[in-house]
């Protein structure tokens, strides 16, 4: 609960982590492509930092499922105060 507050009060949103996660697939996809223009030994590395932000993905997407567009503070319609 503190987190959420914190993102909400940071000016976060639902929408901005979920757009994130998928512009990180986006550039994941960009850096593989791109590792195959380099050579052997610069391939390693630059696949490795496509799989490194291809992680992001999942991780941001998690994140947004935490938070609600409703205010913090205000309880969720689906949480253990709904009418």
């Amino acid at each position: 609960m503190l987190f959420e507050k914190l993102v909400h009060r940071i000016g976060l949103r639902r929408t901005h982590l979920q757009l994130a996660s998928m512009g990180s697939v986006g550039l994941c996809i960009v850096f593989w492509m791109r590792a195959a223009s380099f050579d052997q030994d610069e391939r390693g590395n630059a696949e490795r930092r496509a799989l490194f932000v291809g992680l992001w993905a999942p991780t941001l997407w998690g994140i947004s499922q935490s938070l609600d567009d409703a205010p913090a503070g205000r309880p969720r319609p689906d949480g253990p105060h709904a009418a």
